[in-house]
């Protein structure tokens, strides 16, 4: 998924050099809104159908929500810290860290709120979250706990990295894994745009 998402880039830059003209901008404007449209869509359908996260909430109650908020909360609060070291506005860097590795959605979303740069930087950042994200779960799990690696993988838990996750940690974890993922996955395209009109200005 990872090389396919990545030639797709570097095929895009191409046509976008060689191929298309600039007047094709406007266009891929409205393409790019339908394809967000779509994109959310899917996304309330793999959360909505996934009835083991909804059965295995009710039974843990809150409890089990700390682990995905905790993530978000040190997302969000670590890229805003990054951004400022790099003089990046608030509220672009607070909505690229709620991204929480989903690269797709936050490069159309980024891309939407604050033209194609921004949809980039979102892109690629989440892109890296999830190569080192395969690299931190084992270590991870073995030097500061099962949880932690659920937190590595951030949105992805719940499908590229959960491989990772299980074979690091136990059953259990997994599930933790598999409901953290989805919370997150849930919480990206809400929180992106909220983060970036709250701090607007800051």
């Amino acid at each position: 998924m990872i090389i396919a998402a990545l030639g797709s880039l570097a095929l895009g830059l191409l046509c976008g050099l060689f191929v298309f003209p600039p007047e094709v901008i406007a266009v891929m404007d409205t393409v790019m809104s339908y394809a967000l449209a779509v994109l959310i869509f899917s996304v309330g359908i793999e959360v909505g159908t996934n009835k083991t996260v909804f059965r295995k909430i009710r039974e843990y109650n809150v409890r089990i929500l700390v682990i995905p908020f905790g993530v978000a909360a040190a997302s969000i609060v670590g890229a805003v810290l990054v951004g400022l070291l790099f003089g990046m506005p608030v509220n672009e860097s607070a909505a690229i860290g709620s991204g929480f590795g989903f690269y797709s959605i936050s490069a159309v979303i980024m891309r939407e709120l604050g033209g194609a740069q921004l949809g980039t930087i979102a892109f690629l950042t989440h892109m890296l979250h999830e190569v080192l994200a395969f690299l931190v779960i084992p270590f991870a799990a073995r030097h500061f706990g099962r949880y932690t690696a659920v937190a590595a993988g951030g949105a992805t838990a719940m499908d590229t990295t959960l491989p990772a996750i299980a074979r690091a940690t136990d059953e259990e974890t997994v599930l933790m894994a598999v409901i953290s993922g989805v919370v997150l996955t849930g919480l990206a395209p809400v929180l992106m745009p909220l983060m970036y009109r709250l701090f607007e200005g800051v």
